[in-house]
């Protein structure tokens, strides 16, 4: 049976740190793949500076493309709306017709807010959730079964990353190259 890493976020942008967070996790959990899946609206963001989702598709596609344990999907979008994690995963689960087990990954700091998700006792009989912490950080409590794994701290967020952008700085070496031509033939996150 697969073991599929599920890693969704608005991805705006995708950056480093959410490479390494996917490759932690595929290593540490013996993954055969890690998916991402680029939400359409996130329920719990304001959506004033995200950009189009056809965008963050594309990044997050052209980050990942040398990776052959990761790939994207396009379920949320194609949903369009908000999506919320239950909705997304019955829908893979139900695609994958139990030819997978699936590992819901996501930062340490969400697991605190797991108990206010949707469904979240249905998600959880679907899923296993991974949740990556940086090294000498103390393990977070939870109700919910989660399975902490450890990385290198990357102190890198999208957020920073559009405000370096708004400023006119440079992102060089904290997205993948192929993510920064991108942003810049698109103009994207101009001041």
């Amino acid at each position: 049976m697969k073991k599929i890493g599920l890693l969704g976020g608005t991805f705006n942008p995708i950056h480093n740190g959410h490479l390494a967070i996917a490759q932690t996790a595929l290593e540490s959990e013996g993954l055969d793949e890690v998916l991402f899946i680029p939400s359409y609206l996130p329920p719990h963001k304001q959506t004033g500076n995200v950009l189009d989702s056809n965008h963050r598709y594309e990044m997050v596609r052209l980050a990942i493309k040398d990776n052959p344990h990761f790939s994207v999907s396009d379920i949320e979008i194609n949903r369009g709306g908000k999506s919320y994690s239950i909705d997304t995963v019955e829908a893979i689960a139900k695609e994958m017709t139990r030819k997978a087990k699936l590992y819901f990954i996501i930062g340490a700091d969400s697991i605190d807010g797991l108990k206010n998700w949707k469904r979240i006792d249905d998600l959880c009989a679907l899923v296993n959730f991974i949740a990556v912490h940086r090294y000498g950080v103390d393990k977070v409590q939870s109700s919910i079964k989660v399975k902490q794994i450890p990385m290198p701290a990357l102190e890198i967020s999208s957020s920073q990353l559009r405000n370096k952008m708004q400023h006119g700085k440079s992102i060089q070496y904290l997205v993948p190259e192929r993510v920064l031509k991108y942003i810049r033939k698109n103009n994207l996150y101009q001041p």
